[in-house]
């Protein structure tokens, strides 16, 4: 487990130094693929209210999509979740005074599905290492998405947290077997076994997919492999992979416009996180229609916060511009995380390799795909197509 959320995730990783106390919680590795995902989704989902809130919530078909489920799959998701809390995580670390501290806990204190929602909670001290950069680094889940080997996601896991100290530092076997997973296996307590099977393609895999290079070496007493460390160094090839902790958002034309306005680099970047550039480039078109502000940040604040309807226009509209305007609506109002769970499941239906593309280029306003686009939203938002009484 590990990252987060996508467009946050590596700010908290963006220090001067690093301390020497720098740790990591080791979890146990006995984790399937998904369940590896779906630990991260739901930590991102989390993370900017971990410290404070003692429950999480999210859609459960939005967060079967992310991880690769079916999105009606909820036999697969409870089995995960369940996982989940059976899995323990253990640190033995450190604190910032040099007191040692060992500390256990499963990855979830509980979780429930109910109304198609998922609602879930950590420890306390768990929640506040999993929310300190210095011991636990969120993943982003555009990398997380690359891998097809649980192997190779947890080794990923294990080393990214230390790509400011460059190495994982030496790790018994015992260990490392335990992080992968396989150390219930009396065929992976021989090392020829580890290295061919589990050492090797896990280390091709990170290297082939993700933003690090990582290089095993192995220390020995007499000819018998004892430990384990990792080299770790960024991948120039998949450079940009990176986050750039709110590079992107400041490329948006949205960002400079509210920059432009006094609003700050922080909350611009917030903004267009949470509710995403159209949702944003709507309340300024909003904004740019209302005479006699004083205060436009301010007035723009209230319209993003508080959802201020945008006025239609009063001339008669075609049924495709109708229609265009209801689904940008529809789009609106979902969050992030569901907006691309929305997109990946609707291509995952477009059997036209011609309406793909178009898909891919054009989004929600692709043409070729216009009336399967529009049976879709209806489907998904029905209360925004229906009639007005």
């Amino acid at each position: 487990m590990t990252q987060i959320p996508p467009d946050r995730l590596t700010g908290a990783l963006r220090r001067d130094s690093v301390k020497k106390h720098v740790a990591a919680i080791h979890v146990s590795g006995k984790l399937s693929l998904l369940q590896r995902k779906l630990s991260n989704v739901l930590l991102l989902n989390a993370y900017d209210s971990l410290t404070h809130a003692d429950r999480f919530r999210i859609d459960a078909r939005t967060l079967c999509l992310l991880v690769g489920y079916n999105s009606n799959d909820f036999d697969t998701l409870k089995q995960s979740l369940r996982g989940l809390a059976e899995t323990v995580a253990e640190w033995d670390m450190l604190d910032d005074k040099g007191r040692q501290e060992w500390g256990v806990s499963s990855l979830l204190s509980y979780a429930t599905l109910k109304d198609g929602v998922c609602e879930y909670a950590y420890s306390p001290a768990l929640a506040a290492k999993l929310h300190d950069p210095k011991i636990f680094a969120l993943i982003d889940l555009n990398i997380q998405r690359r891998f097809s080997s649980g192997h190779a996601l947890a080794l990923y896991e294990n080393c990214f947290r230390f790509i400011r100290v460059g190495t994982t530092g030496w790790w018994p076997l015992d260990t490392f077997r335990r992080l992968m997973g396989v150390s219930d296996s009396d065929y992976y307590q021989v090392f020829k076994h580890l290295n061919a099977k589990i050492i090797k393609p896990a280390v091709a895999e990170v290297n082939k997919t993700s933003n690090i290079i990582v290089t095993p070496e192995f220390r020995k007493q007499g000819r018998a492999v004892t430990d384990i460390r990792f080299q770790i160094e960024k991948n120039p090839q998949l450079a940009i992979l990176d986050l750039d902790d709110g590079a992107g958002a400041r490329k948006s034309p949205v960002y400079d416009q509210m920059v432009a306005l006094g609003v700050s680099d922080r909350l611009a970047k917030q903004w267009i996180s949470e509710h995403g550039e159209d949702y944003v480039g709507e309340k300024l078109a909003y904004l740019g229609r209302q005479s006699g502000v004083d205060n436009p940040a301010k007035y723009l604040a209230a319209a993003i916060t508080r959802n201020f309807p945008v006025a239609q226009p009063k001339a008669p509209l075609s049924d495709r511009a109708r229609d265009l305007g209801l689904i940008q609506h529809a789009v609106s109002a979902r969050t992030p995380t569901q907006r691309d769970a929305d997109v990946a499941l609707f291509a995952s239906t477009i059997a036209d390799g011609a309406a793909r593309l178009d898909f891919e280029n054009h989004g929600w306003m692709s043409s070729l795909n216009a009336a399967a686009i529009l049976a879709f939203w209806k489907d998904l938002s029905p209360e925004v197509f229906a009639p007005k009484a």
